[in-house]
């Protein structure tokens, strides 16, 4: 595996991308037209094929709004197109919650039910605030169930991040940009094609210091990070029916801080997620068949240097490394005119390993060792699926089922510090399906509807776990968990027509047999895991549209170019059926109400000197219910347990952008223009009056307590082509 440089060259980028700025430029390509009906898509059926022959929904972030976002991380550019709830607890770690599953808190991918992917493989984390979308060629996701083609995890959704190659990035690139907070940041890469190859090579990286928050706010201390990536992808056409494709990269967050709920200063993360991708494709001459080989290894760390007075600690360091290697073969038949039968099996084999020591405050700092958050454990699966599609009527109607049976067992492994192990392997198995179909109704508007079902195999922890979390209590497993399941019922309708695209759909989620841990009577802290015997149930809307307005308008351009986007989703019932009896709502956690992000953007490309454009974006953040993990003031809750609703809340962004001369961009952004001072989660913001516990809060009186967003930012930059 390659090991990834450390945070110090950051410098060492920014020479080269300032050097790669002053070279010989060329013209910036056009901007990529708006959406279309049958844009080809690859992650809901893990083939390439029309939108609109897809019986879920799809959302696409296209390349094009990646390289003009001012996003500093996966999370930023997901929540700036309303792909669903994200958490943001730090710079380094986020949860998700889309179509009503979620991860938890740290991201794990093992212990989530939304599914990320990198290059249509698991990608090893659900913490995608680690990633950086310096290298990202486009986004494409699932919303709702994914489990047939993907497996355990595509419960909620699936997140697939499709990165940089040869083939779909040309030339050469750099950025360099500043702002606000001390921020540095620059990005790269060099991509060509010579002959039957062709190769990627992307370097990014970036450093901030602590943000301020918004109006009434302050210094929101130790809210600081650094971040490096290297991207390498080469390609080799062997003949015209044979390729390989292999992809290395690395991408991690350093010294971010941890606030946590506690707001703490002296807390620190480091996290990292590194893998190797081959790929070998190919197809018959008569194509009758073709297939595809993907071969992965994957290495995800984190090292939290996470520390509690209230637990005594003066330091306390959890490190966690999950090692994944699997093999992923699909081929496809195409049996009868307008029949394509896809067919798969996936062997994956996982390794976590977990290690946990801690320092009291006082001299001479000893203290026992407790067991870490998570067992270690060996996960190994075996997994046959096949989908079926059948295009009739000139291609009108497609007709489309899915099956997958998984087999795995999860073995629980000798764990430090561990006092009651219980080791061994237990078995699990999972079927999951889809069945649905679309109709084409004319060349601009197309219907779908689809069922489709999902699971999430347990953890070694969740069967066989006994560990003491930071805040003290203890947590036992239970060896006859069964895996959590989800179940959705979608119709939907894609219209397409002179410049607009709309994509709506009407959607059921039941998430059941979640499993939670639950804490038993009597004095101690002592809590099980169990599957919670009620559901959850999420009814909703969600619309995707995209206008080209001067085309819409039959206007003549005139060398102007003005677009419209607009993306959001209605909830319009959660349920949570499982909630405690002592529950003051059944909302379901942790998910947005509603929530819309809409922009324009306008300009001239051609009949000035300078070409320019700029660009409005809006972010509304539904009301969320939160049953808090802060430590709040007498009378700001009724009690510890008591479910919060927070408020809906806008934030607006605007990028201005223009060609100082053939090849050489300058730009200039600002993020949260009105300095808006919320937050997507926490409830005691830095504000006053500040509703938090002083006496939990770890500020040290470096910065504010609380936990705000950033407040008003300003970044300037150049981007050269060349």
């Amino acid at each position: 595996m390659p090991r990834l440089p450390m945070p110090g060259r950051v410098p060492a980028l920014v020479s080269l991308l300032s050097a790669a700025v002053a070279s010989p430029l060329a013209a910036q390509p056009a901007a990529a037209p708006p959406t279309l009906l049958d844009e080809i898509v690859v992650t809901s059926t893990g083939r390439p094929e029309p939108r609109s022959r897809i019986t879920g929904t799809v959302q696409v972030i296209e390349g094009e709004r990646i390289a003009r976002s001012q996003a500093r991380s996966v999370t930023d550019l997901l929540a700036e197109n309303a792909v669903g709830f994200f958490s943001e607890w730090t710079p380094g770690q986020t949860s998700i919650n889309i179509r009503g599953g979620s991860s938890d808190g740290q991201g794990k991918d093992f212990r989530s039910q939304v599914l990320v992917l990198i290059n249509g493989r698991r990608a090893g984390t659900a913490n995608i605030s680690k990633l950086s979308p310096a290298d990202v060629d486009r986004i494409e996701v699932i919303r709702g169930p994914a489990s047939v083609i993907y497996g355990s995890g595509a419960m909620g959704g699936v997140i697939n991040i499709i990165l940089k190659n040869g083939r779909n990035t040309q030339g050469n690139f750099a950025e360099l940009s500043g702002g606000s907070w001390g921020l540095l940041s620059g990005r790269g890469y060099m991509a060509g094609q010579q002959g039957g190859s062709d190769f990627y090579i992307g370097l990014s990286g970036a450093r901030r210091d602590s943000y301020s928050s918004g109006a009434g706010g302050g210094l929101m201390g130790n809210t600081q990070y650094q971040r490096l990536g290297i991207t390498g992808a080469f390609g080799h056409q062997i003949n015209e029916f044979n390729r390989v494709d292999v992809t290395v990269r690395s991408d991690g967050i350093y010294d971010a801080g941890f606030r946590g709920s506690s707001w703490s200063t002296f807390n620190r993360d480091q996290r990292t997620n590194t893998s190797f991708d081959f790929v070998y494709s190919g197809r018959t001459p008569s194509e009758f068949a073709r297939w595809t080989s993907h071969s992965y290894l994957v290495e995800d760390q984190d090292i939290f240097r996470w520390a509690s007075r209230s637990g005594g600690t003066r330091l306390d360091i959890n490190r966690r490394h999950l090692s994944i290697m699997g093999t992923k073969f699909e081929p496809i038949f195409n049996l009868l005119p307008g029949n394509e039968l896809l067919l798969g099996i996936n062997l994956e084999r996982s390794w976590l390993r977990s290690a946990r020591y801690r320092e009291a405050i006082s001299p001479p700092y000893t203290m026992p060792q407790v067991a870490p958050q998570d067992a270690n454990q060996t996960d190994s699966l075996m997994a046959f699926y096949a989908e079926n599609s059948q295009r009739l009527f000139d291609d009108r109607v497609v007709l489309r089922a899915g099956l997958r049976h998984t087999r795995g067992s999860t073995s629980f492994d000798p764990t430090p510090n561990l006092a009651n192990q219980s080791t061994g392997s237990r078995p699990y198995s999972a079927t999951t399906y889809t069945v649905g179909g679309t109709f084409r109704a004319t060349e601009n508007l197309s219907f779908r509807s689809g069922v489709a079902t999902g699971f999430r195999a347990p953890t070694a922890t969740e069967l066989a776990g006994d560990y003491t979390v930071l805040a003290g209590g203890q947590i036992f497993g239970n060896p006859s968990l069964r895996p959590e399941t989800s179940r959705q019922y979608e119709v939907g309708t894609t219209f397409s027509w002179n410049g607009l695209s709309i994509d709506a759909a009407l959607f059921q989620n039941t998430i059941s047999h979640r499993i939670i841990s639950r804490r038993r009577a009597g004095p101690l802290n002592i809590s099980d895991y169990v599957n919670n015997p009620g559901d959850i149930v999420i009814r909703g809307v969600e619309v995707q549209a995209s206008l080209d307005v001067l085309r819409a308008v039959t206007a003549q351009p005139n060398g102007w170019h003005w677009s419209l986007f607009a993306n959001g989703g209605y909830n319009f019932d959660m349920r949570d059926f499982g909630a405690a009896p002592t529950a003051n709502s059944r909302q379901v956690q942790r998910a947005y109400k509603y929530q819309v992000a809409l922009g324009t953007r306008f300009g001239q490309r051609t009949g000035v000197a300078m070409p320019w454009s700029f660009s409005v974006t809006g972010i509304l953040r539904g009301p969320i219910w939160y049953d808090t993990e802060e430590t709040l003031v007498v009378g700001a809750e009724p009690s510890t347990s008591f479910i919060h609703q927070k408020p809906a809340f806008w934030t607006w962004n605007a990028r201005l952008e223009a060609e100082l001369r053939p090849g050489l961009t300058g730009f200039v952004a600002m993020n949260n223009m009105f300095n808006v001072n919320q937050h997507a989660l926490f409830i005691a913001l830095d504000r006053s009056p500040f509703i938090g516990s002083p006496a939990v809060s770890n500020t040290n009186g470096i910065g504010n307590p609380g936990n705000s967003m950033p407040g008003r930012e300003i970044v300037a930059g150049l981007q050269a082509r060349f």
